[in-house]
């Protein structure tokens, strides 16, 4: 008999198989670890004696314990998906998860900056000149922090007609160029003039060709551009603001613009056009889509 436990390794095997994205992987296993655990406190370990009433219960038990509707929603879906792998895997003759239910739940709409709140951000920042070129390259490409932490300085096509980035196909990310307007060119070029050597003649370290390092020349991490950022918002005085709101905002602002649905789908590296299409709604006005040129943020 296989046992639950079992069938969790091999669902996480199967994850890996098909290169879905380190977070993902780990987000679906803590989901399904928590299931198994709660599975096994009630006597079952084997997949086949799991019923539909059973998973209720866990969900029940997990709106006791204070998590909310959008957290069960992602559990419930994480459950789905591992019992349709079940099924499909021929280790189930039936699912007992086709008959569970998503519990409602409103989606918050998106953080979208005015521009008086993104133009108090870059004169707080003003004085950095590395946080200047990051918090631009985030507002004027919309790329994720987690992109941007990796870029290369090999990535950057500043000495062209067509100055530009290339985002790599990382962690689920989708592999793109993005052009670059005039403030991102400017002040990733005043960056760069005084982007610290990556090697240091009193403490030799190895050469680093990551964009963005510390003093001493090591790669800045997400966390630490998360935390700088942060505290630019608070020092503009900007409530309830985060990294992503940056990548909302350049999304919102292209689309009002006029660029076409599919070429910001595509420069945002959504993996689906409907992805991009819920931010319309968010849109007050529209022009036709007849723009091929972002806009300047």
């Amino acid at each position: 008999m296989i046992t639950l436990n079992d069938a969790r390794q091999q669902f996480i095997g199967h994850l890996q198989g098909r290169g879905r994205s380190s977070s993902t992987i780990l987000a679906y296993g803590k989901d399904v670890e928590q299931l198994v655990d709660f599975l096994k406190a009630q006597g079952l370990e084997d997949p086949k004696s799991v019923s539909t009433e059973d998973l209720r219960s866990f969900m029940k038990k997990l709106s006791k314990e204070s998590y909310t509707a959008k957290s069960i929603s992602r559990k419930t879906n994480s459950t789905k998906t591992f019992f349709k792998y079940l099924r499909i895997s021929n280790l189930l003759e039936a699912d007992p998860a086709v008959g569970l239910e998503h519990p409602d739940f409103e989606n918050k709409p998106p953080r979208i900056l005015t521009k008086l709140e993104y133009r108090a951000l870059r004169d707080a920042a003003r004085g950095d000149i590395r946080m200047s070129a990051i918090i631009e390259l985030l507002l004027q490409t919309g790329i994720r922090i987690g992109e941007l932490s990796k870029l290369q300085l090999e990535d950057l096509r500043l000495t062209t007609d067509n100055p530009a980035i290339y985002v790599h196909p990382e962690e689920g990310s989708v592999e793109r160029t993005i052009p670059l307007n005039k403030p991102a060119l400017e002040s990733l070029q005043k960056y760069i003039e005084i982007r610290p050597k990556t090697q240091s003649n009193q403490i030799p370290r190895p050469t680093t060709k990551a964009l963005f390092i510390t003093k001493t020349g090591r790669p800045l991490l997400v966390r630490n551009i998360r935390t700088a950022i942060d505290r630019y918002f608070r020092l503009a005085g900007i409530v309830g603001a985060k990294v992503n709101d940056l990548r909302h905002t350049w999304v919102a602002r292209q689309l009002q613009s006029g660029l076409s649905l599919v070429m910001v789908s595509k420069l945002s590296g959504h993996k689906r056009v409907s992805t991009t299409e819920r931010y319309l709604q968010y849109v007050p006005a529209r022009t036709s889509e007849d723009k091929v040129r972002l806009e300047e943020l």
